[in-house]
């Protein structure tokens, strides 16, 4: 993630809604990608230091202080292209779940962010009901059984299917994410990790599944029509293959090549957004400076990346090599605790082609 920059020239953060240096208000414009100051003109509507143009906040900025972007004056949906994509909000009625909520958008926002600046389609499902993206932030329902012993009546999992994602509230809550993570034997476990690899699924149906790269994805993952179910049932209860770490990115992704894909996914999209923040404070290692994945070209052969897969990995080596090293010196576990094998590296490629030639 790239920052910003103020009208004053103070440094301003995707999540901001207001410069401390001067004090201007600040919403995010979606169409340019743009973290902006705004001048209010009117009732609501605000001039935008980018462009001038006009817009409005989200509704999901002005009245629940959960949002940050921008809506043009004249588009007659009140939420921005990030909420519309909202299938079901957690309960309001509980006070607590506002937060929980606001830490949910802010990581689907930044997921989308990079899914704009990888020129993915991003389709909601009130325009393709039946296969279109949307979220459902659901909570387990909890019933007080005898009236003092509580009992998980509806556990919500955190899947996807034909486009809507579905994330439990919880994973909102860092205590509560952190005993998964540890009852799930897994050493990463993030908020913004679950969006890019559920979103992974939804990429599968638009990339892969109806066109001519399903072929070789069997070749690399494996035959995805083995039984889902069938799978999913094995790796519970056995755990994952013995020989994991020379074939797959993560122990999970080795239950099934629809988990592996979606794994493999949710790491590149790691490797992207990382290496831009890196290139964007300039960061340099043995005297090589992290490039930008993200960097738009208008090379024919180079579609959306100024740099090549190559250099994009070999960053990532470095990088990972240094903060790892970093948070070991601060006492915390590695920010990424992952050993890439050369199969994995291939599937890595595969996603950085299928992504580089998506129409």
């Amino acid at each position: 993630m790239k920052t910003f920059t103020c009208q004053c020239n103070h440094t301003i953060h995707f999540v901001n809604t207001k410069c401390i240096a001067c004090n201007a208000m600040l919403g995010f414009v979606p169409e340019d990608l743009q973290l902006t100051a705004l001048t209010i003109t009117s009732e609501r509507l605000y001039k935008v230091a980018i462009n001038d143009n006009l817009y409005k906040q989200c509704k999901n900025y002005w009245h629940h202080d959960v949002c940050n972007w921008m809506v043009p004056h004249d588009d007659p949906n009140d939420l921005c292209q990030s909420c519309r994509l909202n299938v079901t909000i957690p309960n309001l009625e509980k006070p607590e779940n506002l937060n929980l909520w606001y830490r949910m958008e802010t990581a689907k926002r930044a997921l989308l962010f990079t899914l704009f600046k990888l020129n993915l389609p991003v389709i909601s499902r009130f325009i393709e009901p039946k296969i279109g993206l949307g979220f459902s932030f659901l909570e387990d329902q909890i019933e007080d059984e005898y009236g003092n012993e509580l009992t998980v009546k509806n556990f919500v999992v955190t899947g996807h299917s034909a486009g809507l994602i579905t994330l439990n509230l919880n994973e909102a809550l860092d205590s509560a994410r952190i005993e998964m993570r540890e009852k799930m034997n897994e050493r990463y476990r993030t908020l913004i990790g679950h969006f890019r690899h559920e979103s992974g699924h939804y990429y599968w149906d638009r990339l892969i599944k109806h066109s001519s790269l399903i072929e070789p994805f069997r070749e690399l993952f494996g035959d995805e029509r083995l039984s889902y179910t069938q799978s999913l049932e094995q790796y519970y209860k056995n755990g994952p293959a013995d020989n994991w770490q020379n074939v797959w990115i993560s122990a999970y992704a080795s239950m099934h090549p629809w988990e592996d894909w979606a794994e493999t996914w949710a790491h590149y999209l790691h490797m992207v957004d990382t290496l831009e923040t890196a290139n964007n404070y300039e960061i340099s290692i043995a005297g090589n400076q992290v490039k930008n994945p993200l960097m738009y070209s208008d090379k024919i052969d180079d579609a959306y990346t100024a740099i090549s897969f190559t250099q994009l990995f070999n960053d990532w080596c470095r990088l990972t090599k240094s903060f790892n090293a970093i948070n070991r010196s601060m006492g915390h576990d590695d920010a990424y605790p992952f050993v890439i094998s050369i199969t994995a590296l291939d599937k890595l490629r595969f996603v950085h082609q299928a992504i580089k030639y998506a129409k």
